[in-house]
């Protein structure tokens, strides 16, 4: 086969995703979803409390919201030179160059497979304890297995029809919540009545921040899928930076109002306390005593199906970076390829999904618990990879604007995108260094995580080079499929 014949076809009808099959809804039902709200605050925010800064997390939360919206600015007025479902790979590339993108690219790979693996762990491990009481035992890998094939199916789909189930899911889970806030606030807080010193700089600040962040900041993890779909949004130079911003806001307020809410349950003086004493009741006993037993049997169905909407957020995600990188022929073409009906990335789809099980079933056969191991440490994998992809792309944002005409003022080019890699990079070095926390072990395997992700995009740096040497033609090609 000759060098030409190899070469991706991207104008071709079968190498394009549907155009105009998402909306600005859509987009952000995804990006809200893959934070999954309900899991982000019953499941990540209780160790935050009790680990981290007490009474200041939603101080936290907010802090995390103006990194990620300071991120967003440059991010956003990018999107509108540069776009397509590589996203991050497509940023990287042409900001920083070729073989970052690629290292990008396969960084973004298996920080987005960690998230999925983590969650079809947490998952199956829900839902096994919801089902037994019913008559119906099956191990926690036996309802991962059969999620994996539902999300593989809906996966196949136009991708407004996981935009809607989606939507369904994330509306619930937030109704759910959002009647909890309210219920707490309106009948005039708890022991110590209703404050605002959670924001206050002197509980926000205080000791344990760090540890706190290395949870919010795991939570706000999905928004930038936004530029994802920028190939099939509709009038994605309007629709991408909308959904962006809308999604940043949204998660951020939602949070810091639902983490503030329960600190006034509880009271800013006890909520640590209360938070370390039990993590798995922490809000389910505050529903309880507010709403009744009702609410907390209902958040447990809405906890199973905020899981199910983020993997099959994560799965959509992964989706088109596998399609991107076998369209620009990175990888076997037949991954650029998409359904005929409905224009979704179905080789992709099926190769991922995959993955996931042989990953799942390595897992199963060196019987890892759900939660301890699958959930905890991808959960670590996935927060150490997310920041440097992240790094990275606030790196070639700068680049990307200082070698590129616009109409954009510093702000948007140069100041907003270097506070933010200030921000990243701190945080970074949190979450690094507090690895033992959030993965809840101290395993040499755990520590190694981010040697591991540098090593990683090293490696895809260096296939890039490869392809370079071997493949010069299809090596200039690259990041010009999506232009």
């Amino acid at each position: 086969m000759t060098l030409e014949a190899s070469m991706p076809a991207p104008l071709s009808p079968e190498r394009r995703l549907a155009r105009n099959s998402v909306g600005l809804a859509h987009i952000v039902f995804f990006v809200v979803a893959a934070a999954a709200p309900l899991t982000a605050v019953v499941g990540a925010s209780p160790a935050a409390f009790a680990f981290g800064n007490g009474a200041g997390v939603p101080g936290a939360f907010v802090l995390a919201g103006l990194l990620y919206l300071l991120f967003s600015v440059g991010f956003t007025a990018m999107s509108r030179h540069v776009g397509g479902a590589g996203a991050f790979y497509t940023y990287i590339t042409h900001g920083i160059g070729k073989p970052a993108g690629v290292g990008g690219a396969f960084m973004a790979l298996v920080t987005y497979s960690a998230v999925q693996i983590a969650i079809y762990g947490l998952f199956g491990f829900f839902m096994a304890n919801a089902i037994a009481p019913l008559g119906l035992v099956l191990p926690w890998w036996g309802w991962a297995f059969a999620a994996l094939v539902v999300v593989l199916v809906c996966g196949q789909r136009n991708i407004a029809f996981s935009g809607a189930i989606l939507g369904v899911c994330m509306i619930a889970e937030i109704a759910i919540l959002l009647v909890l806030d309210l219920a707490i606030v309106f009948s005039g807080g708890g022991p110590e009545g209703i404050s605002f010193s959670s924001f206050m700089p002197s509980s926000v600040f205080a000791p344990g921040l760090g540890a706190a962040l290395v949870f919010v900041i795991g939570s706000f993890i999905g928004f930038e899928a936004t530029a994802i779909f920028g190939e099939e949004a509709e009038d994605p130079e309007k629709t991408i930076p909308r959904a962006t911003y809308v999604a940043v806001l949204l998660i951020t307020l939602f949070y810091a109002f639902s983490t503030w809410a329960i600190v006034q349950f509880y009271g800013p003086g006890k909520v640590q306390a209360t938070a370390a004493a039990g993590l798995d009741s922490f809000y389910f006993a505050a529903a309880n005593s507010v709403l009744g037993a009702w609410s907390s049997q209902v958040m447990n169905v809405l906890l199973i199906t905020s899981l199910f909407a983020c993997i099959l957020s994560f799965h959509n995600t992964l989706n088109r970076y596998f399609f991107a990188l076998g369209r620009e022929g990175l990888a076997a073409q037949v991954l650029g390829k998409v359904h005929a009906k409905h224009g979704s990335p179905y080789a992709a789809g099926l190769l991922q999904s995959l993955i996931a099980a042989v990953i799942l079933g390595l897992f199963v056969i060196f019987g890892a618990d759900p939660y301890t191991v699958v959930f905890s440490w991808m959960a670590a994998l996935a927060g150490i990879g997310i920041l440097l992809v992240q790094v990275l792309v606030s790196v070639a944002i700068v680049m990307f604007f200082r070698k590129t005409p616009n109409r954009y003022s510093a702000w948007t080019t140069m100041i907003a995108p270097a506070l933010a890699l200030l921000g990243l990079v701190g945080s970074l070095v949190l979450v690094s260094s507090n690895l033992s926390l959030l993965s809840g072990s101290e395993s040499p395997i755990v520590k190694a995580f981010p040697y591991a992700m540098v090593l990683v995009g090293i490696l895809g740096a260096l296939f890039a080079i490869q392809v370079k040497r071997s493949k010069p033609a299809l090596y200039a090609s690259l990041g010009k499929v999506f232009e």
